[in-house]
């Protein structure tokens, strides 16, 4: 049964990407190619929902190798699964959030060409993210991983023929890479120190990686696995500076920024640093260097979502702020935290993705959110959706988001670190970043006056590659809602982002749920023990919710943006003249991009030029290659000069020679 989880998918990408396209002769059409793609993934659906009845109510429990591939020495590389509250969770999450975004799929690619190659690659995807959290061993994990950033380079790129498309999936293929090589150094020194790949053997092994250092060196080794491993999670998950791929991601279709990007692939890294929680507790400046880059990410990815206009990049850099909030809560070892956070954070974010794919629809695939305004009466489904979504973004009581992130922020505040102070600043201030940008983004586009007719790009499609469809850019008229394929997964997202934080808070943070899954130190870190005596109940929880601090700055920041946006539109026209400066460098991204492109980009480009003109042209071909022969062409030319044919030069070269040696045999003696 575990099994047919992440084949059934597999099955489907497999026909749909064969037979639906020119590879399999268009052997069958699109309602046959998304209906076997969609009932891989309900099947794969039900078989997680099953499973995770067993492991929380039964509390069954598997972790098993189906195959051996190979044995190299006595390092075994396996497949296998390992199934715990962990691995159970992550599995619903990512089949639930996938199913939806295969029926949405029907209606907002309904016109592209590629729809059948579509469907196959999203069902891929499922494949691999399912293959990577279900993993016993790190050749598995590795595995999952490297194959969700492959689907992930193809989903970005969908639209080959568009340059900008083309631009983001390098961009994401190769700053993945970079977080990868750390990734797999870590994996290198776990099995040449630990003897194995297998999670359980590794972990019995911890306290011997924790009394060893690394060689030539006076660090501690699990110190280095560690922060190699979470290299790994800064690309994957989209942590600074590993995280500019993430917002030019945008550039493919809308549902795959709710798949990938905002509940699956970029949540791979917080699955990893919880299920390595066993080594990770071992080291106090790997969970230093989690928080301090997690309160960066949080804050500063934040305050870039205030100026951005893109419907779809303001969402995004809210993936980014919400991720730099996971990061966080795993440095103050709050592991359960951060992937409760996880878990509530794909819901309601695949729900906000989902709802502007929506609005883009029926606006004509315009994504200025300046041109947009009043949609609330056309498109109510959405309307409504959409501040499901963004009142559990900003933590509401009562709503999911507000059970995730507001135990993120205590957890920080209790936490011993020297980083917490900082990090519990930056958690703090988010909270009021995260209100303004994601309710500047909620009035401008379903509140105010319609602004349709005043798009000066009405004719000019992002999202859709809609030149190519016809789907009508004519800005005089009116939105209308999407088809139920498009409001069904909007409905079925908000009610999990309305209640399940409020259901699940208890046994996944205080229970047993992940009592084998995930390992503290509690004796070092208290935060979870903070947190436990402080837990009275969902429903109390919420109420104090209320008048805590976090509450007020999240309802300062819906109140700034309505006056700012609703009541004086003016004032945010005046504000950014007043600080053009530092618009310019919210503008610019902090000019990380410039930097990449100028610095780090040209720098390598120089340094293959200089390892070109003196490695490869001068020593290699010249010096080596060239030299060689030259050297064999002079002692050719000189011994060349005795082979003349004649048996008296010859018989002289004896004679000479003799004469030599036996001089030199005299001297010797």
């Amino acid at each position: 049964m575990l099994a047919a989880v992440p084949l059934a998918p597999l099955v489907g990408a497999l026909m749909a990407g064969v037979l639906g396209t020119k590879f399999g002769g268009n052997s069958m059409g699109r309602r046959a190619s998304h209906s076997v793609a969609i009932l891989g993934v309900l099947l794969s659906f039900i078989l997680s929902a099953f499973t995770l009845k067993s492991v929380s109510l039964d509390g069954a429990r598997f972790n098993e190798t189906l195959y051996t591939w190979m044995v190299v020495g006595g390092l075994k590389m396996e497949i296998g699964f390992l199934v715990d509250g962990l691995t159970a969770m992550m599995m619903c999450v990512v089949t639930f959030v996938s199913l939806m975004v295969h029926i949405y799929t029907i209606g907002y690619m309904e016109e592209d060409e590629g729809y059948n190659r579509f469907f196959s690659y999203i069902s891929l995807f499922t494949f691999s993210m399912l293959m990577l959290v279900m993993s016993n061993n790190m050749l598995q994990l590795f595995f999952g991983w490297e194959a969700v950033g492959l689907v992930s380079y193809l989903l970005i790129g969908f639209w080959y023929n568009k340059p900008t498309a083309i631009f983001a999936n390098m961009k994401a293929f190769l700053v993945n890479r970079v977080g990868d090589f750390g990734f797999i150094l870590g994996i290198s020194l776990i099995a040449a120190y630990a003897g194995t790949l297998s999670y359980a053997e590794a972990f019995a092994k911890a306290d011997e990686l924790a009394a060893m250092t690394l060689p030539g060196t006076d660090w501690m080794l699990v110190t280095v696995i560690c922060i190699c491993l979470f290299i790994g999670a800064m690309g994957k998950s989209a942590q600074f500076p590993l995280h500019v791929w993430l917002p030019d991601s945008m550039e493919g279709p809308t549902p795959i920024s709710a798949l990938i990007h905002a509940a699956t692939m970029v949540t791979a890294g917080i699955f990893m640093v919880a299920r390595m929680s066993p080594l990770f507790e071992l080291s106090e400046a790997a969970l230093n260097f989690i928080m301090v880059i997690g309160a960066i990410t949080a804050l500063f990815m934040g305050f870039l979502g205030i100026i951005q206009n893109d419907i779809k990049r303001v969402v995004a850099y809210s993936t980014l702020s919400q991720l730099g909030y996971m990061t966080v809560a795993l440095g103050a070892s709050a592991y359960s935290v951060a992937v409760f956070h996880l878990m509530t954070h794909a819901f309601f974010k695949a729900l906000l993705f989902l709802a502007a794919g929506s609005v883009i629809m029926g606006l004509h695939h315009n994504q200025d959110i300046r041109w947009m305004g009043g949609v609330r009466k056309y498109m109510p489904i959405t309307w409504i959706t959409s501040l499901v979504g963004s009142l559990a973004l900003i933590g509401t009581p009562f709503f999911s988001g507000f059970y995730s992130k507001d135990e993120i922020i205590m957890a920080v505040h209790a936490s011993n670190l020297p980083a917490s102070g900082l990090a519990y600043f930056a958690v703090l201030a988010g909270v009021f970043v995260t209100a303004f940008y994601s309710f500047r983004l909620y009035f401008l586009v379903f509140h105010g006056k319609e602004r349709f007719d005043q798009n000066p790009d009405a004719h000019h499609g992002h999202d859709h590659a809609a030149d190519d469809h016809g789907h009508g850019h004519d800005a005089h008229h009116h939105p209308k809602e999407s088809p139920w394929v498009v409001t069904i997964p909007l409905i079925l997202l908000a009610i999990p982002s309305l209640i399940i934080g409020y259901h699940t808070i208890g046994p996944m943070l205080f229970g047993d749920f992940f009592k084998d899954a995930i390992f503290v130190n509690h004796e070092i870190h208290k935060a979870m023990e903070v947190l436990s005596e402080e837990f009275h109940g969902a429903a109390a929880l919420a109420r104090h919710g209320f008048s805590a601090t976090p509450f007020w700055l999240a309802l300062a920041g819906v109140v700034c943006s309505y006056y700012m946006y609703m009541v004086n539109p003016a004032l945010p026209a005046a504000i950014k003249r007043s600080v053009m400066p530092l618009y310019q460098l919210l503008d610019n991204k902090y000019y990380l991009d410039w930097f990449n492109e100028n610095v780090l980009a040209r720098g390598a480009r120089g340094l293959g030029t200089l390892f070109w003109k003196v490695g490869d042209q001068t020593l290699i071909d010249g010096a080596a290659v060239n030299g060689s022969w030259r050297v064999v062409g002079l002692i050719s030319s000189v011994v060349r000069k005795f082979q003349t044919g004649y048996l008296y030069d010859y018989a002289l070269s004896m004679v000479l020679g003799i004469f030599v040696l036996m001089t030199y045999f005299v001297w010797l003696k």
